[in-house]
C-alpha cells in the first residue's frame, strides 16, 4: 500500500510539472527526440549502473568477502530495483539490499549493511565534489552567480558541513557506539518485547551487533587501496549519468554546457526524500528547476529531456534489476 501511494504521489508531481510547462509541447519534444542518441543515453546509464557495482565490489574486498565481480554487479542491480520499489529513496531498500547481499555471499546481515552503508557514503563524496566544482565553475565561467542566488555557498558550506560531520564521526567513533549501546539498545529490547509472540532481544546480542556493524564500518574506512578504487568508481558513475543527460539533451536538439549535468544531478538527489519509490519525482522538480536557471533551453525540452533521462533510466534500472533479483534466486 505505501509503494501505491508513493507511485502515486509521483504521478501527482510529474502531472502538475506537465501542466505547469504545458504537456503537449513536452510530448512533440520527446517525439522529435533523436532514437539513436537515446540509445547511447541508455548505454550510459548501462555503465553508471556497472561502475557502482564494481565500487560495491571493492567495498566488498575491503571487507574480506571474496565474490566474483559479476555477483557484485548482480547484487548492486538488485539493489536499484529494492530502492526503486521502496518510498523514501535510497533509505527504503538499503535494508532489503543488505539482506539480499547477506544471502548472496552467506555474510552476516551487521556486515552487509556496513557495505550497504559504506557505499551509499562514497557515493556523496564525488556527488559533493562535482557538485562544488561545478557551482564554482558556473560561477567562474559565467561572471555571475545570480541565477544561482546563494546556492554555491551553499553547497560549498554543505560539503564543509559533510567532510567535519564524518571527522568528528570517526575521530570519537567509540564514544558514540558506547551511547548508542546505552540509550537505543534499551529501548529496542523493550520495544520488541511489546510484540505478540516474541520474546525480548537479548541486549548483549544486540549490542554485539551494534559493534560489528561499526567495526565493518571502519575496516572500510583504513583499507586505502579499496577506498580509493570504490570512490573513483563511484565518480565515473556521476559522470556517465551526467554524460548521460547531457546526450539526451542533444538528442532533443537543445544543446546545454557539458558541465551542467555534473553538478545539476547531484544537487537534485536532494528530491530524493521525497516519500515515493526510488525518490521519484522529487528529484526530476529539483533538476528540472536548476537547468531552467542555468541554461538558455526551452521548458518544454528541459521537462522532456529531465523525463526521459531519469523515468527511463528508472525503468531501465528498475528492470534490469528485477532480472537480477530473480537471476540470484530470490523470490
Amino acid at each position: 500500500m505505501a509503494t501505491v501511494a508513493g507511485f502515486a504521489g509521483a504521478a501527482a508531481v510529474f502531472a502538475v510539472m506537465f501542466w505547469l510547462v504545458d504537456a503537449r509541447a513536452v510530448l512533440d519534444a520527446v517525439r522529435r527526440a533523436d532514437p539513436g542518441l537515446i540509445l547511447v543515453a541508455a548505454g550510459t546509464i548501462l555503465l553508471w549502473n556497472v561502475s557502482w557495482g564494481c565500487a560495491l565490489y571493492n567495498v566488498l574486498g575491503a571487507l574480506d568477502i571474496d565474490v566474483p565481480v559479476h555477483t557484485a554487479l548482480l547484487v548492486n542491480a538488485a539493489g536499484a530495483f529494492a530502492n526503486h520499489v521502496t518510498p523514501f529513496g535510497q533509505a527504503g531498500g538499503e535494508p532489503v539490499t543488505a539482506w539480499l547481499l547477506s544471502r548472496t555471499t552467506e555474510t552476516e546481515y551487521e556486515v552487509s549493511l556496513a557495505s550497504i552503508t559504506s557505499l551509499d557514503a562514497i557515493n556523496v563524496v564525488p556527488s559533493l565534489l562535482f557538485a562544488t566544482g561545478g557551482s564554482l565553475y558556473y560561477v567562474a565561467a559565467t561572471g555571475t552567480g545570480s541565477e544561482l542566488g546563494v546556492l554555491p555557498l551553499a553547497v560549498v558550506g554543505g560539503a564543509a558541513v559533510v567532510a567535519v560531520a564524518v571527522a568528528v564521526g570517526w575521530r570519537y567513533r567509540d564514544g558514540a557506539r558506547a551511547r548508542v549501546n546505552r540509550t537505543l539498545v534499551p529501548l529496542v529490547e523493550r520495544a520488541s518485547g511489546l510484540l505478540p509472540g516474541r520474546a525480548p532481544i537479548d541486549p548483549d546480542a544486540l549490542a554485539g551487533r551494534v559493534a560489528e556493524f561499526t567495526g565493518a564500518l571502519g575496516r572500510v574506512a583504513v583499507s586505502r587501496n579499496r577506498l580509493a578504487a570504490a570512490i573513483g568508481c563511484s565518480a565515473l558513475g556521476w559522470a556517465f549519468q551526467a554524460v548521460g543527460l547531457w546526450v539526451v539533451f542533444l538528442a532533443l536538439d537543445a544543446p546545454i554546457p557539458v558541465y551542467v549535468p555534473f553538478f545539476v544531478l547531484p544537487l537534485g538527489k536532494v528530491g530524493s526524500a521525497l516519500p515515493t519509490p526510488g525518490g521519484l519525482g522529487g528529484t526530476e522538480a529539483v533538476n528540472v528547476t536548476l537547468l531552467a536557471l542555468l541554461t538558455g533551453a526551452g521548458a518544454a525540452p528541459i521537462a522532456a529531456a529531465v523525463t526521459i533521462h531519469s523515468v527511463g533510466g528508472y525503468l531501465l534500472t528498475t528492470s534490469i534489476g528485477a532480472a537480477a533479483t530473480s537471476a540470484l534466486g530470490v523470490r
